[in-house]
């Protein structure tokens, strides 16, 4: 997907604008290391499938310039996901961290959505139109054809092309088969929803994954939205600062990124605003066994 000059300087001089308040910050996010290595991840990253899914003009994306300069100024090395099944969102990513010149600053993650015969011209549109080389992360997508796909993984992740290979679901039907693709197979990555409102990754798949040395990736962290339709009206409980929480988003994001087998969660939004919301729960104090029941309890 092309720009054109005005539409690219538009998008750089947005990436280029940060809030005061943030640029003064120096606390450190919280990380987790990917199991097996020395690498961390920062808790909080962020997702772009609805969000990010829009046309070339400045107006329709300045605000997702904004969202993008936000996330690497406060949290850079996070983790930035999409899908060449997102409409548009792959390439308006890609043009973004172009116009930032951020590759270098993201852990970058895509998929494969399409039969494993497909998967070599379709990861091939995804580097293009993320003006990239290699992605950090390779996920089979919604378990599309997995098991040939998962080896075809495994040969770009041999040739170079990533450095890690995974598989991603966003519903709780598909969790008894990725359990047992995760005991039969070897994953560096697990990418499932999981949140106050959808906890059945708990039962198994969260300790599997702790056991068998599997990053998880959480997606829906806020189920779609309707977690903020559940406190509507509901104050912040006083008790959140002592999680370092002003919101109910961050509240309900530092449930899932304080349960020890989780990695990152990768919300999306559109929204500037929501995004400075979204990054402060990789911040402060993270919830213990007692806080998260709380959390949980305050949602009831």
């Amino acid at each position: 997907m092309s720009l054109d000059r005005r539409t690219f300087l538009g998008i750089t001089a947005a990436l280029a604008a940060l809030p005061t308040a943030l640029a003064a910050t120096v606390e450190a996010p919280m990380r987790r290391k990917i199991p097996g290595t020395s690498v961390l991840l920062p808790v909080i990253g962020m997702g772009t499938a609805d969000t990010f899914n829009v046309g070339t003009g400045a107006d329709d994306r300045a605000p997702l310039a904004e969202v993008m300069s936000l996330l690497l100024q406060r949290i850079p090395g996070a983790v930035v996901d999409t899908a060449p099944s997102y409409g548009s969102a792959e390439a308006v990513t890609g043009d973004l961290m172009q116009a930032a010149n951020a590759r270098q600053r993201v852990f970058l993650a895509t998929k494969i959505s399409t039969s494993a015969g497909q998967a070599a011209a379709q990861f091939a549109g995804s580097l293009s139109d993320l003006h990239a080389d290699s992605v950090d992360l390779l996920q089979v997508h919604n378990l599309i054809d997995w098991r040939n796909n998962l080896r075809w993984l495994r040969q770009r992740k041999e040739a170079g092309k990533v450095r890690y290979i995974g598989i991603t679901h966003y519903r709780d039907d598909a969790h008894d088969q990725l359990a047992q693709i995760v005991r039969d197979e070897k994953l560096d990555f697990l990418q499932i929803n999981y949140s106050l409102g959808e906890r059945n990754a708990e039962k198994v798949l969260l300790p599997l994954c702790q056991e068998r040395g599997v990053a998880v990736l959480i997606n829906r962290p806020f189920q779609d939205g309707r977690l903020f339709s559940a406190v509507r009206g509901k104050p912040v409980p006083d008790w959140a600062g002592e999680v370092d929480c002003t919101t109910w988003a961050q509240l309900f994001l530092k449930f899932v990124v304080s349960h020890s087998a989780v990695t990152a969660a990768i919300p999306a939004t559109s929204k500037p605003r929501n995004m400075i919301d979204n990054l402060g729960a990789a911040f402060g104090r993270m919830p213990d066994t007692r806080e998260r029941a709380r959390i949980a309890a305050a949602l009831a």
